[in-house]
C-alpha cells in the first residue's frame, strides 16, 4: 500500500484530473471526453482533491458537498494508471467520509452496471445499493445508487 497524501487541487491538476477520468471507465464507456470531464473538474459546485505519492499526482477525488438532496456525492474517483489496485481509490474514498463525517448522515455515489470491479470496492468499503436507475446515462448501462451511513465525527475527549 502507498503512502498517499491529499490536497486540494490547484495550477494544471483540473487538466491532469480530466486526462486520468477521460481515459478510463465509467467515462470511456459512457462517452465522456476530456472536455466534458474537465467541465466537471471546474465546477463551481463540485471539489477536486488530488492523491499524491512521492510527489508523483496518483488519483484524484471530485466530491460534490451537497449532492443529493443535501449530502455528499461522490462524482468522481480515480487512480492514475501505474497506481491502480495499490490503495490509491482506498484513500481517496476513506478521505471523502472522513471529511464529511459530522457534516453529513450519508455520502453518495453512482456506479455503472458494465464495472463489477468497482461496485465491489465500494461494497467492501460499506456501501449499499439504494437504487437502481435504469438507462440513465447511455441506453445500455443503468447507474446503481449506492449510499453509505456515516459515522457521526467522534467527541474529543
Amino acid at each position: 500500500m502507498l503512502a498517499v497524501t491529499i490536497r486540494m487541487a490547484a495550477g494544471d491538476d483540473a487538466e491532469w484530473a480530466a486526462g486520468v477520468m477521460a481515459s478510463s471507465d465509467p467515462w470511456l464507456t459512457l462517452g465522456r471526453g476530456f472536455d466534458a470531464c474537465l467541465a466537471a473538474c471546474t465546477s463551481a459546485m463540485d471539489v477536486l482533491e488530488i492523491a499524491e505519492t512521492g510527489g508523483e499526482r496518483c488519483g484524484l477525488v471530485l466530491v460534490r458537498p451537497a449532492g443529493l438532496a443535501g449530502a455528499p456525492y461522490i462524482v468522481s474517483i480515480a487512480a492514475a494508471p501505474g497506481f491502480r489496485s495499490r490503495g490509491v481509490g482506498a484513500a481517496l474514498l476513506d478521505h471523502a467520509e472522513r471529511t464529511y463525517r459530522g457534516r453529513a448522515r450519508h455520502i453518495f455515489l453512482c456506479v455503472s452496471s458494465f464495472n463489477p470491479r468497482a461496485r465491489r470496492f465500494y461494497e467492501r468499503h460499506g456501501f449499499e445499493a439504494a437504487g437502481t436507475l435504469k438507462a440513465f446515462l447511455i441506453e445500455e448501462a443503468d447507474e446503481i445508487l449506492m449510499q453509505k451511513r456515516l459515522a457521526p465525527a467522534a467527541n474529543p475527549a
